[in-house]
C-alpha cells in the first residue's frame, strides 16, 4: 500500500511538470496568446478604499510575488519566442506583475483585463473586448494579457494558480487551452 502510495504521489507532482514543458514547447514557435494570472498577492480581496490609481490602496505583490515575476520574465527570455506585446490589468498587482518580468517598455494597461468589481462578473462587453484582441493577434511573437483569476475562467472556463500562464487559442465563441506553465 505503501508502494502504491508513492507511485501515486510520483506521478502526481510530474504531471505539471510535464504540462509546464508543453507550453515552453508551444512559446518557443511564437505566435501564441498567454494569459498570466499576476503573481503572488497577499489576500483574497482589495480593501475597502480601493482606489485604481493608487496602488497604496491595493493588494499588491508580495516579496515572493515579486520573486515570482522575476522568475517569470527569466524564464519567457530564455524559453519562448520574443514577447511582442503585453497587456495588463490596471491593478497594480497585475501591472507590478507585467513591469518585473517583462520591463515597463512592453506594458499598456488594458481596462478591459480589469477584474470585476466584488459580487459582479465580467460583462459581454468587456470579454468581448479581450477576445477581439486575441482573435486580431497575428504576430510572430507571443502575445501576454496579464489579468485576474476571475478573468481567465470566464474566458476559459478554467482556472489559474497565482503566477500560472494559460496557453489559449481562440475556438468559436470562447477559447480553447493549449498549454499551461507553473511558475513555483
Amino acid at each position: 500500500m505503501r508502494l502504491i502510495t508513492t507511485i501515486l504521489v510520483l506521478l502526481l507532482s510530474l504531471a505539471p511538470a510535464a504540462a509546464t514543458e508543453a507550453g515552453w514547447a508551444l512559446l518557443r514557435n511564437g505566435g501564441h496568446v498567454v494569459l498570466l494570472r499576476h503573481a503572488i498577492t497577499p489576500g483574497t480581496v482589495e480593501p475597502a478604499t480601493f482606489d485604481i490609481e493608487n496602488c497604496a490602496t491595493q493588494r499588491n505583490l508580495s516579496d515572493r510575488g515579486k520573486q515570482q515575476a522575476r522568475k517569470m520574465g527569466a524564464l519567457f527570455a530564455a524559453r519562448a519566442e520574443t514577447t511582442e506585446r503585453v497587456l495588463s490589468s490596471r491593478y497594480c498587482n497585475a501591472l507590478e506583475t507585467a513591469r518585473i518580468a517583462f520591463g515597463d517598455r512592453l506594458v499598456e494597461p488594458f481596462a478591459a483585463l480589469d477584474q470585476p468589481l466584488p459580487g459582479t462578473q465580467i460583462d459581454d462587453a468587456q470579454k468581448e473586448e479581450i477576445m477581439n484582441t486575441i482573435r486580431t493577434f497575428d504576430g510572430s511573437g507571443n502575445l501576454v494579457l496579464v489579468t485576474h483569476l476571475e478573468i481567465i475562467v470566464a474566458l476559459t472556463g478554467q482556472t489559474a494558480r497565482e503566477g500560472e500562464a494559460v496557453i489559449v487559442r481562440p475556438d468559436g465563441e470562447g477559447l480553447h487551452i493549449l498549454g499551461r506553465i507553473v511558475f513555483n
